[in-house]
């Protein structure tokens, strides 16, 4: 039963992805996808920096990596940061059911979009995440801007 998952569990997932990606020099924004019952089918990280790929964001990395799954309609997408306008377009063009954030402070993405098109969000509001991606931002803006197509 969702009621059960241990859904911080599953962001400690994402968050492990997300410092992956932070000791490989790139932007520590983490994801995971799992089933209604808690299993991970795929995880992986932002890797835009590592592979000079934009379109490598933390959610795109996990759901491909998951490989194809019948539906999404009860899959869980966990992320350490907001999903931004690209992955959120993902997240319902696949109908995933359930995202799980990490935080929204440091961007906050599609959220309401998501919201008012029935995905249930789940905002964990995580110190933990927020400040790893801030201290990322401080110490790197031009990459954080680069990657939100701020200028």
């Amino acid at each position: 039963m969702e009621s059960e998952i241990d859904y911080k569990a599953m962001l400690n997932v994402a968050i492990e992805e997300a410092r992956q990606g932070l000791s490989e020099g790139g932007i520590p924004i983490g994801a995971a996808l799992f089933d209604r019952a808690g299993n991970l089918l795929g995880k992986g990280h932002n890797r835009r920096v590592q592979e000079n790929d934009a379109s490598v964001h933390g959610e795109t990395d996990a759901f491909r990596k998951a490989g194809r799954q019948t539906s999404y309609r009860d899959k869980i997408m966990v992320t350490t940061l907001a999903p931004c306008w690209y992955c959120s377009g993902l997240i319902r063009q696949f109908k995933i059911g359930t995202v799980i954030v990490g935080e929204a402070v440091n961007f906050d993405g599609g959220i309401d979009w998501l919201k008012e098109n029935g995905v249930k969000v789940i905002d964990f509001n995580s110190n933990e995440c927020i400040q790893m991606l801030g201290e990322y931002i401080s110490a790197n803006p031009e990459i954080w801007n680069e990657d939100i197509g701020e200028e």
